[in-house]
């Protein structure tokens, strides 16, 4: 079973490579993108990392942080936010059934 990090990080370089198929909402927090993308599309062990109709919050560890960098950067840059220095992120995820999407929430600190 993969770990929540390489999950997210897959999830996450998905939305990048595949912008047309994710849907980013303006968000009423200037450090925080929210994102809906289509809950047909495959993604490693949604059960556990995408809970029906709840939310899975995750503080993601300084490795994933400082590892992904690059990746992470190209999502704060979304944000209101326009200084670089964020040293947390928490993710939140969920499946909105009723929605048929996922939800993708990046919150940097």
């Amino acid at each position: 079973m993969a770990s929540n990090s390489d999950t997210i990080y897959h999830v996450l370089s998905y939305i990048k490579a595949h912008p047309a198929k994710v849907i980013i909402e303006p968000d009423k927090y200037d450090n925080v993108v929210e994102m809906y993308l289509d809950d047909d599309v495959k993604l490693g062990n949604p059960e556990l990392y995408f809970p029906t109709q709840r939310l899975e919050v995750n503080r993601m560890a300084p490795d994933f942080v400082s590892t992904n960098s690059d990746l992470l950067d190209y999502f704060h840059d979304k944000t209101a936010v326009k200084d670089s220095s964020y040293h947390d992120l928490w993710i939140t995820t969920s499946h909105l059934a009723d929605k048929n999407k996922y939800l993708i929430d990046l919150s940097f600190e």
